[in-house]
């Protein structure tokens, strides 16, 4: 059975999963599909850590990067003789760094993330994303940390090395999915408030959540956080909330600011709804990519690994 085209039920059944409930097996199966994400850095590494990655400054390192005419201060140690005795030049090498850059995640459980009209709920398909870039941190040798939050409670994670570091965060999403009423919940502007405190400056920073409260003082804290890190927002949605079944007729009674009252699904209906929620999509997006963040749409009607191919290998 390939892992990118098999039958999703037969799949969450064979982890023994239902798309609804949030269980270990289903966050442990990531951590043998991780070659399809590529957390390469974007922009500039400023930790001073060793690491994996390589950084745009130069100095002495593991990694060669070029041969230039030797100067004034440069250390006598990293003459290149080969090119200086075939140019009569001195000529010196210079190295790239490797640094440690720290991975965060920032996951949202909050009731709006818990709908789903198909396949997973979309707080699921978020808890398989988070396993999924957990487990690909450890392959990489990074740090992870993070947060994992909704209304009743959240968890906030310095960064750990190897599997202490994924398995922690594994269990955080485990737990806050559960729902335990501890009152120490928080909001989307919050949590990213919290993370301002948390992250170090060239940080690569993952934040799963719908934006359904994308609201003005969260998009201030991303903005302050997106000038030193690199931040990715991966978007989850699922297909009931951008369009209206095109079978659906007849009438309902439906809550609406704090109300009942009964709604007509006609044509004209359907059609505006549809406008509504991809108009909402696009600002959040539109607000998200002017500050330098990255942004990616993932559906909850379907296998992560399926939407992530297309992603990384087009």
């Amino acid at each position: 059975m390939s892992e990118l085209a098999f039958d999703a039920q037969r799949w969450l059944s064979s982890l023994h999963a239902n798309g609804y409930q949030l269980g270990l097996p289903e966050l442990l199966w990531y951590q043998h599909h991780t070659r399809l994400l590529d957390l390469s850095p974007g922009q500039q590494v400023h930790s001073k850590l060793a690491g994996s990655y390589l950084a745009r400054s130069k100095g002495r390192g593991m990694e060669f990067d070029e041969v230039r005419h030797y100067q004034v201060g440069d250390d006598v140690r990293a003459i290149d003789w080969r090119v200086t005795a075939r140019t009569g030049r001195v000529h010196t090498k210079l190295f790239r760094e490797e640094r440690e850059r720290p991975v965060f995640l920032l996951t949202e459980l909050t009731e709006s993330m818990r709908f789903g009209s198909s396949l997973l709920l979309k707080s699921v398909q978020a808890a398989h994303l988070a396993a999924l870039l957990a487990w690909h941190c450890k392959a990489n040798g990074d740090k992870l940390g993070g947060l994992v939050f909704s209304e009743q409670q959240h968890v906030l994670l310095k960064p750990l090395g190897r599997s202490r570091g994924v398995l922690r965060y594994l269990q955080a999403l485990l737990d806050v999915h559960q729902q335990s009423h501890s009152n120490q919940g928080m909001a989307l502007s919050t949590a990213l408030a919290e993370l301002r405190r948390l992250l170090r400056p060239g940080s690569l920073l993952y934040i799963l959540s719908d934006f359904a409260s994308l609201d003005a003082e969260a998009l201030r804290h991303l903005q302050v956080l997106s000038q030193h890190n690199e931040i990715h927002c991966c978007q989850l949605s699922d297909p009931l909330e951008l369009q209206l079944p095109s079978e659906l007729q007849g009438e309902a009674l439906v809550s609406a600011a704090q109300a009942l009252k009964v709604v007509q699904f006609n044509s004209q209906l359907k059609q505006r709804y549809q406008q509504q929620q991809q108009q909402a999509l696009a600002t959040a997006k539109h607000s998200v990519l002017q500050l330098g963040c990255k942004w990616l749409t993932l559906s909850s009607a379907s296998p992560l690994l399926s939407q992530l191919a297309g992603v990384y290998h087009d």
